[in-house]
């Protein structure tokens, strides 16, 4: 690994200052079913189909991980139709609202727009888990203020926060 090579660090400048950000995808209990680790200035919406690709979700029964969730969701920051079209592919139902600019491109240009995205807005209802997990995760100081240098050591860290979630009961 070469010494100055620091996007592998998982520190980037974000409003000037090294930060780091925690992308994952979580279950229902709020607990992390995936977990990417990228430097600060790096867009969420860029890393979806890693995050998605990285989910092992354990059977009630016998058998290996399942791969594929049955939704995916997401906020209106992930609303592109390439991350629509890799869902579809993989039979994952998307609950991602439309952005505005979105639907306005699509209803001007009439008929040829297409049809609009399909939303379910109960289920949309229970997107801030992934946001309720990170503040758990971040309960941890070690988490929170991320005095580890090297990435694969915070990603330790963060995978030992993420233990402790899944030990705890539901």
């Amino acid at each position: 690994m070469p010494l100055n090579d620091a996007p592998d660090e998982g520190l980037g400048r974000s409003r000037g200052e090294f930060t780091t950000k925690i992308h994952l995808g979580a279950d229902g209990y709020r607990r992390p079913v995936s977990l990417l680790i990228t430097a600060g200035q790096v867009a969420d919406s860029t890393r979806f189909t890693a995050v998605v690709d990285r989910v092992r979700m354990l059977r009630s029964g016998p058998g290996r991980p399942r791969t594929r969730p049955d939704r995916v969701l997401a906020d209106k920051a992930y609303s592109s139709r390439a991350n629509r079209a890799y869902l579809r592919g993989r039979g994952i139902t998307a609950t991602i609202p439309e952005k505005s600019d979105q639907k306005a491109n699509r209803l001007r240009r009439g008929r040829r727009g297409g049809r609009p995205v399909s939303f379910d807005a109960e289920a949309y209802k229970r997107r801030n888990t992934v946001e309720r997990c990170i503040n758990l995760l971040k309960q941890n100081r070690a988490v929170a203020t991320r005095y580890d240098k090297r990435a694969y050591v915070f990603h330790g860290t963060v995978t030992a926060a993420a233990l402790r979630l899944w030990l705890r009961p539901p």
